[in-house]
């Protein structure tokens, strides 16, 4: 996909990833070592009452998705940032995610020809029907022309 994919109210829907109890143990260990991702026990102890996915591993899961719906290996020039960034419900093992985005805009770039910004909202959503966390990305993506 290119700039010109994606104007301003533009939607696309990802595939999905179920998350195991290994998973976020597993991405924990590495990122996010607090006992309420590590240790069911702990977990259980916890303010959530039981495991839950890092806030991160979250985001990063959203973010593979929608590299794996949408081709933009040709246009991305990568991101100058994130904005409103959510965590809305925990994320427990057995939760399965998928990941709906708008466009809210897409500005071509004044100074370089060559490129657009497209601000996008990603939704992310467990199988219950649940936002369980949200957040906006700007894109740098090459235009066609």
């Amino acid at each position: 996909m290119f700039f010109e994919d994606l104007p301003a109210g533009a939607t696309f829907r990802t595939g999905s990833r179920a998350l195991r109890a290994a998973d976020i143990i597993g991405f924990a260990r590495e990122w996010d070592p607090q006992p309420f991702h590590l240790d069911d026990e702990a977990a259980r102890a916890s303010p959530y009452g039981g495991l839950i996915a890092s806030g991160w591993h979250t985001l990063l899961i959203a973010f593979k998705l929608t590299l794996e719906a949408a081709d933009w290996s040709e246009s991305s020039m990568g991101s100058p940032g994130m904005a409103n960034v959510k965590w809305m419900l925990p994320v427990r093992p057995g939760d399965v995610l998928h990941v709906e985005a708008e466009v809210l805009r897409s500005t071509a770039s004044r100074s370089r020809p060559d490129r657009g910004f497209v601000d996008i909202r990603y939704d992310v959503i467990r199988q219950t029907g649940e936002t369980v966390a949200q957040y906006e990305a700007t894109h740098m993506l090459r235009r066609r022309t």
